[in-house]
């Protein structure tokens, strides 16, 4: 398995890329994620979360570091693991926790579950359960945005699993064709289902998949936040300049099994404890707030106390609010345009 960098990206002079409130506050939305799933998965484990639930534990970085580069109009959109994705874009852990238990008060009305919430307000276009599908939603989000010629940006998340679909490369012509300001991210995890990339795709260099129309790509260390928080500025500016689509191949890791019902037997547990050791993508923050930014253990502490409260209130909201009616199965399922 190919090593991830763990490699500080600099500015000139050396200094950090990220200023010290950035950085912190980077630090917070990873954490808040990092702790929201593993209360997720011991409610999982409760028996309160039905379903499929797919834990972003270990990929924080990815979705915090390129939410820190869009502005309000920007759109968001992503596969089924998408808890993180939700709370980067700024929606309230109450409401998605409540979700994932069936309860009234989640983002769909206990309706959805763990792959379908939504928030317009949020710029959040959902987590979709077909891989790949969308991949052709994200880039109609985009050309939406061409047609009607403001400067917004769709940035549309696959894994490297997805990568090989169809409709993905159809959207990257079309995206190329129209230059439509999509920006296509792949979380490559290194392991779809349970898969290996090696073992799956001939492409050895993923964020080369856009060459064939043109579109540039860069492979990025998505396991250290500054790092992607460089490269999303570069494919904003892109997209924003009317440059057209751009792609980021994202080299990150998961912790836990694709989804929770998988053991994830197909790497070793050694595998896991070193990228946890060498690549923890808060630990790396975290060390670069206390060396490089002279933030001090006690300004962390209030950080990690402040995530844990509001993880723990979602799962009190989420135990406490009601379970939805059963009138409720005939609500928001059509909508008659005028």
């Amino acid at each position: 398995m190919a090593e991830v960098a763990t490699r500080k990206p600099r500015g000139k002079g050396g200094a950090p890329t990220m200023g010290r409130d950035a950085l912190l506050k980077a630090y917070r939305d990873m954490l808040l994620i990092r702790r929201f799933e593993e209360k997720a998965g011991q409610l999982y484990g409760m028996g309160l979360i039905g379903g499929f639930c797919h834990l972003y534990i270990g990929q924080e970085a990815v979705v915090v570091g390129l939410t820190s580069c869009l502005k309000p109009g920007d759109q968001v959109i992503t596969s089924y693991r998408d808890h993180g994705h939700m709370l980067a874009t700024g929606m309230e852990a109450r409401g998605v926790m409540a979700e994932l238990t069936g309860r009234i008060g989640g983002y769909s009305k206990g309706k959805g579950g763990s792959m379908h919430m939504f928030s317009r307000e949020k710029g959040f276009f959902g987590g979709h359960g077909i891989v790949g599908a969308q991949v052709a939603l994200g880039a109609g989000l985009g050309f939406a945005n061409w047609y009607r010629g403001n400067d917004n940006v769709s940035v549309t998340y696959y894994g490297e699993g997805a990568s090989n679909q169809g409709q993905v490369y159809e959207s990257m012509n079309l995206a190329a064709l129209f230059k439509i300001p999509v920006i296509f991210v792949i979380e490559n995890n290194k392991y779809a289902m349970g898969t290996s990339l090696d073992r799956a795709s001939a492409s050895r260099d993923l964020s080369k998949n856009g060459q064939p129309w043109g579109i540039p790509g860069e492979a990025v260390n998505g396991m250290d936040v500054t790092a992607v928080r460089e490269a999303g500025e570069r494919a904003v500016a892109n997209c924003r300049a009317g440059n057209g689509p751009y792609l980021l191949e994202m080299k990150t890791y998961r912790y836990r099994g694709h989804s929770m019902s998988d053991p994830a037997k197909y790497r070793t547990r050694e595998e896991v404890q070193k990228m946890r050791e060498t690549s923890d993508c808060i630990e790396t923050a975290r060390k670069m707030l206390l060396e490089d930014h002279g933030a001090a253990e006690a300004d962390l502490k209030v950080i990690d106390d402040e995530v844990k409260a509001i993880v723990q209130d979602s799962a009190d909201f989420a135990q406490t609010s009601p379970e939805p009616d059963e009138r409720e199965l005939y609500t928001d399922i059509l909508v008659e345009a005028r």
